[in-house]
């Protein structure tokens, strides 16, 4: 098959979430070991990094991906989904993987994938794994799909598990607390391997602590040990610095990644880096201040509060829940503006009436839908959106809600797209 056909081969032979959502989850870890032992199990040929969470694991992980690199190890990346290209979940030192890897691979496990009618996910996970081995990673990043405990990656024996934060998200899968929803990120803590937790959640820090114990796992909450202070967004830049207590770890820390969210993140990061030090890894500060300073360069990652073009200002974000959203608008609300234009799309199974009733009334609306079998219908979000005052045109695709918002919006006025990763991935 050619890569385009191989492509088509996967996303219509094999249940894909991005589709269907929950149909598509398997229920345990079995079609990835077996396939992965098939493989001649390739995830414990490299070191790895298990990053999970709801909010700010893909940040996370292009941080710490761009920072390995800068140390001088030749790193693996895997994260999903994918916005623009298939290969963006699966990177060495930045670049895809070879359209080439992906129509060999498939064929040479097409027997295997028609015996045991693996998820797609399940596919793509045993494919970068083996990828990664064929290349040679010094280490990966291996970011979690969704959940953890029972999540294809957690098959891996980390140097490090870091888990972001908790929110709410995919409750029909994961639970409806978020107690229940930390039990389920919680497992991607081995025993004995050192975990690094974002954010100390009352609600939730529990939950971690338990299960560090029961797995004799060294934790630490990242905002318990650092802070940031002397904070600015200029230009393309968000510059912070990062204290234990009162001494400066990281004076003037310039970040392409300029959401205010990922002043979290980067307290995860930088605790990620003291704790692999500590384990032996020998990371530089040099490669915290170059890798932080271009990640997106480094990683290719993209949509987040990514700014597409200016005059009209138009930005990008795929914050989808209610914590992505409310940073999303805190983001809006230190962004100057004469008026406020918001593309928007969402998925059905998502908890769209908490998310509306956060959006702002004053700004237009351009209701669309993207192109999946998930997507709620434009008219049908306009409607529900109706009942919060948000009022704003129908339209049938991303394409054509970002065109009328370019064209109704004067040079000083700000164009938000989201309200889901697909809405972005169609406006990129």
């Amino acid at each position: 098959m050619t890569y385009s056909e191989t492509l088509d081969y996967l996303y219509s032979r094999l249940p894909m979430f991005t589709r269907i959502g929950a149909a598509a989850m398997k229920k345990d870890l079995h079609n990835t070991i077996v396939m992965c032992e098939n493989l001649g199990n390739p995830q414990n040929k490299y070191k790895t990094i298990h990053v999970g969470g709801t909010n700010g694991k893909g940040s996370t992980s292009h941080m710490l991906a761009a920072v390995l690199q800068k140390a001088g190890y030749k790193t693996g990346l895997y994260t999903s989904p994918h916005l623009k290209d298939f290969r963006e979940r699966i990177r060495v030192n930045g670049e895809m993987m070879t359209e080439s890897y992906v129509v060999d691979f498939t064929a040479q496990q097409k027997d295997q994938i028609e015996a045991i009618s693996p998820s797609f996910f399940e596919v793509t996970v045993a494919m970068a794994f083996a990828y990664f081995a064929a290349e040679n990673v010094d280490v990966a990043i291996i970011e979690v799909g969704l959940g953890g405990r029972k999540d294809s990656t957690n098959i891996i024996h980390p140097e490090l598990s870091v888990i972001t934060n908790i929110s709410m998200d995919h409750m029909n899968m994961l639970g409806d607390t978020l107690q229940e929803i930390a039990g389920q990120k919680a497992g991607i803590i081995k025993p004995g391997i050192p975990v690094v937790i974002g954010e100390k959640q009352e609600e939730t820090a529990q939950v971690f602590i338990d299960e560090a114990i029961a797995t004799s796992s060294k934790l630490v909450f990242a905002n318990s040990e650092l802070h940031v202070r002397d904070t600015s967004r200029k230009g393309m830049q968000l510059i912070t610095s990062v204290y234990t207590q009162d001494k400066c770890l990281f004076k003037d820390l310039k970040l392409d990644l300029t959401g205010f969210y990922q002043l979290k993140n980067v307290l995860t990061v930088i605790q990620s880096v003291l704790t692999l030090n500590q384990n032996g890894f020998d990371i530089p500060d040099t490669a915290i201040y170059s890798g932080l300073a271009d990640t997106a360069k480094i990683t290719g990652l993209q949509g987040r509060w990514q700014t597409l073009s200016e005059s009209p200002l138009v930005i990008c974000d795929t914050g989808h829940n209610i914590a992505g959203i409310q940073e999303v608008l805190e983001n809006i609300n230190a962004t100057e503006y004469h008026n406020l234009h918001i593309v928007i799309g969402m998925l059905k199974d998502k908890d769209i009436t908490s998310v509306l009733e956060l959006l702002p009334v004053h700004a237009k609306y351009y209701f669309c839908q993207p192109d999946l079998e998930r997507a709620m219908p434009a008219a049908e979000l306009a409607e529900q959106a109706a009942k919060f005052m948000l009022q704003g045109s129908v339209f049938e695709t991303v394409t054509l809600a970002l065109n009328a918002a370019r064209k109704s919006a004067e040079a000083d006025d700000l164009i938000f797209v989201g309200g889901s990763t697909f809405v972005v991935a169609e406006a990129l």
